[in-house]
């Protein structure tokens, strides 16, 4: 399924998912006049629940508040998408616990997984989208199951593999370079590993109790998205799936291929809020420093625009006959001194790279 050409439904308006109120909103609330209707088979809900730990550090609605849509099968009558969105009140000990606050987002992604349905988690980088994975690991070693967490490159995967090793005991990892315990109860491999075992019908995958697809946006590359499409399409119903992603344009269109393809609703849970900012600077060429943007409020700061392009413009002549090494220099410096570093630098020229 080609899913990247079908725009994601941003109208719909936020309810309330209070416990009580959930079955309510599903049904009850009324479209919206002038807004586009969400895609057939579910319904866009609202989380606000606060958390203490770092209140004082933002709002709590930016912390608390996140969005969360439910895909059905199609096949599913009203009364049974009634009893889905019903939360069970009786106390179950928790899988895993953390010592800080759970966000909204964790908490309702936590309940989805509770009930025995898929979860999409849609997050900015840093909120805290491990911690799905890592209940829905927990979930597994309680059940006595096996864990899979895919990734999309060698790298990530070793990165997730060293991660997990420090937090659970039993853990192997396969990237075709490499190949770590393999019958561990917790297994990270690249997506590509796992459609190859489900073509040769591994053994490994019989005793899965969850796969988590980490950013998988990946399956909206031309050349590489087949890999995630196949490995769901193949992955037998009774394996509970966990998708992670940064973004997704349609992830709502995504949750009701997989309610369909699956018979088994799938919840996506998103937040807005960015708990690392997202600050933009300029670095004219043989220039004098860096100059702000735009800020972490998004805020364009149209001043310091025109300075760097006016700097730009005198600092052409000196560009020709510098290098890049010496604005490197400087940048590397002004980092450091305002304490940014660890810093990842792209430099998209091959010459340079070697020299």
């Amino acid at each position: 399924m080609d899913t990247s050409e079908v725009p994601m439904d941003t109208s719909e308006v936020p309810m309330d998912t209070s416990e009580e109120n959930t079955a309510r909103t599903e049904s009850q609330t009324p479209r919206r006049p002038n807004k586009r209707a969400a895609p057939e088979g579910g319904g866009l809900t609202e989380l606000s629940e606060s958390s203490k730990e770092r209140a004082s550090k933002r709002p709590a609605s930016a912390k608390s508040t996140c969005f969360h849509y439910i895909g059905y099968p199609a096949a599913w009558t009203e009364l049974e998408r009634k009893r889905s969105v019903v939360v069970d009140d009786k106390k179950k000990e928790p899988a895993r616990t953390w010592k800080f606050s759970l966000d909204g987002f964790q908490q309702k992604s936590i309940q989805c997984l509770e009930k025995g349905e898929n979860v999409f988690v849609a997050a900015h980088t840093s909120a805290g989208k491990t911690v799905v994975a890592e209940y829905a690991i927990a979930m597994a070693l309680r059940e006595h199951a096996r864990v899979i967490y895919t990734t999309p490159i060698k790298a990530l995967s070793n990165q997730k593999y060293r991660e997990f090793k420090e937090e659970f005991e039993d853990v192997g990892l396969m990237t075709g370079d490499i190949t770590i315990s393999q019958d561990a109860a917790i297994i990270v491999m690249t997506t590509e590993i796992l459609r190859n075992m489900l073509y040769r019908g591994s053994e490994t995958l019989k005793e899965a109790r969850f796969v988590v697809f980490d950013e998988v946006h990946y399956m909206r590359d031309l050349t590489r998205g087949v890999v995630w499409e196949e490995a769901i399409i193949l992955l037998p119903e009774k394996i509970g799936l966990v998708f992670l992603s940064a973004t997704l344009s349609n992830a709502n269109q995504f949750a009701d291929w997989i309610a369909q393809l699956k018979s088994v609703p799938c919840h996506v849970v998103s937040t807005e809020y960015r708990p690392t900012p997202l600050i933009h600077y300029a670095f004219p060429m043989c220039g004098g420093g860096l100059h702000l943007i735009k800020d972490e409020k998004g805020i364009f700061k149209s001043r310091n625009f025109q300075n760097a392009q006016k700097e730009m413009k005198t600092s052409q002549k000196s560009a020709r006959y510098v290098g890049v090494s010496q604005d490197l220099g400087k940048v590397i410096k002004q980092v450091a001194s305002t304490a940014w570093l660890p810093a990842i630098i792209f430099c998209f020229s091959r010459r340079e790279c070697e020299g």
